[in-house]
């Protein structure tokens, strides 16, 4: 699902820092674009926000900013459960899977810049780890893994009634939508499946491009509703960019009066028994970012997938409308990988990726195909993966800085989850227990 760097070389990229953002190959200036009623550049801002956006702009291009302190300035709490506790350890006697397979996926990840490493079976853990100083209760920089907290969080607003469901139009909340002949056929479901019509994701080193200033300006969520180009029929193309999973703030802000992150602190990580952290903001008081720049720890990404893995609900109650993950799981006939913000294994190909699978774009090596048919995953830049096997209620995570390439190494996407697969005790035939 990831891809190579972008221009910007620095550690934290901010063009593209959501990533998986596929490298194409013409800038967006240069891509072709149907006619779109709203034409970018028309909106005036103020010589301040202006000359923050250059200075955000010019550090990212120089490589200045190389940590998440300073590439998420300014952030808003997102508080988690004040009660929080760690999840229960399995003991020896409990472990179903060996400990030479664990071993091995455990040293994968260690070899490979990790900062976190989680195998979860049916409600305990099987192992744990974390890497270069990191500690259980730390954040991680989630990159695209905040794109399956949109998912989650557009769930609970519709279980809460605060939206009709995913084929609600954009434009009931968006209102400056209504009557534009593109916009105003954005679904829900595009916000969450790539689908919008949106630009595409490509090289952009010019400040004045649209796909920067959909990002590091301080108003970047006016920009995105008012000026992203729309070059596609909405729900006709599959196309990754960062922009439409930035929309989710927006909807989520509009459709409940309430600011994103306290809603998604509130109904996700106080509702998981998890720990919070922080969201970057485009200003004070601002939009969040939501397609990426949420800091929690790793834990926290862990007890999303158990959230799926138990059809939306958790300690029995449920969260997220009956048969909401398993909707989140299927493809679209646009992309086979990708679902509602997360992708699934589908049929085998040894490079997959982010980007439309029709583009020609780097791709994540795949080395074999996955042990387990119903895999899927939360997937974001820097191979940093959530692993979720329903059949053996099995969830495999790791966190961390992008792995090192060159002299034959290279990240296989398959390898983590194929080796604690491999390892279950009994075989894979020792199928857990369905869902609760």
């Amino acid at each position: 699902m990831t891809t190579s760097p972008m221009f910007i070389p620095s550690a934290v990229t901010l063009l593209l820092l959501a990533a998986p953002a596929p490298a194409l190959s013409q800038s967006s200036s240069t891509l072709p674009r149907q006619a779109d009623r709203m034409v970018p550049g028309t909106l005036m801002f103020s010589e301040a926000e202006e000359r923050l956006y250059l200075e955000r702009f010019e550090k990212g291009r120089a490589g200045l900013r190389s940590s998440p302190s300073e590439a998420y300035d300014p952030q808003e709490p997102v508080p988690g459960d004040p009660d929080w506790r760690p999840l229960p350890q399995a003991d020896a006697g409990r472990r179903t899977i060996a400990p030479e397979a664990l071993a091995a996926a455990r040293d994968y990840a260690a070899a490979n810049n990790s900062s976190a490493f989680i195998v979860w079976r049916d409600g305990l853990i099987e192992d744990e780890a974390y890497f270069g100083g990191h500690a259980r209760e730390m954040p991680v920089t989630s990159m695209s893994l905040a794109k399956p907290v949109t998912t989650v969080a557009v769930g609970r607003a519709i279980a809460l009634g605060k939206i009709k469901s995913l084929d609600q139009p954009v434009a009931d909340f968006i209102t400056e939508w209504q009557g534009d002949p593109r916009r105003s056929k954005i679904l829900v479901r595009h916000i969450l499946d790539m689908r919008t019509g949106y630009l595409p994701q490509a090289l952009a080193p010019d400040p004045t491009d649209i796909l920067n200033r959909a990002y590091l300006h301080p108003r970047h969520d006016e920009i995105i509703v008012r000026e992203y180009p729309v070059v596609d029929e909405p729900g006709t193309r599959y196309e990754y960019n960062n922009a439409t999973s930035e929309l989710a703030a927006i909807l989520i802000e509009r459709a409940t009066g309430r600011r994103y992150g306290e809603f998604i602190s509130t109904e996700i990580w106080k509702k998981l028994g998890a720990l919070g952290g922080a969201v970057w903001v485009n200003r004070p008081g601002g939009m969040a970012h939501s397609g990426c720049c949420l800091m929690v720890p790793a834990e926290s990404f862990l007890r999303l997938a158990m959230l799926f893995i138990d059809d939306g609900r958790w300690n029995g109650q449920r969260l997220l409308p009956d048969g909401y993950t398993a909707t989140a799981i299927t493809p679209t006939k646009e992309n086979r990988f990708y679902g509602l913000g997360v992708y699934v294994a589908s049929n085998y190909t040894d490079r997959r990726g982010a980007a439309n699978p029709d583009r020609k774009v780097p791709m994540t090596l795949h080395g074999e195909p996955y042990l387990a048919s119903d895999l899927y995953l939360f997937d974001g830049n820097a191979n940093q993966v959530v692993y979720i096997i329903p059949s053996q209620r099995l969830i495999v995570l790791r966190t961390g800085s992008a792995p090192p390439r060159g002299q034959g190494q290279e990240w296989d996407n398959a390898k983590l989850p194929n080796l604690v697969l491999a390892g279950i005790k009994g075989g894979l035939g020792a199928t857990k227990s369905q869902p609760r």
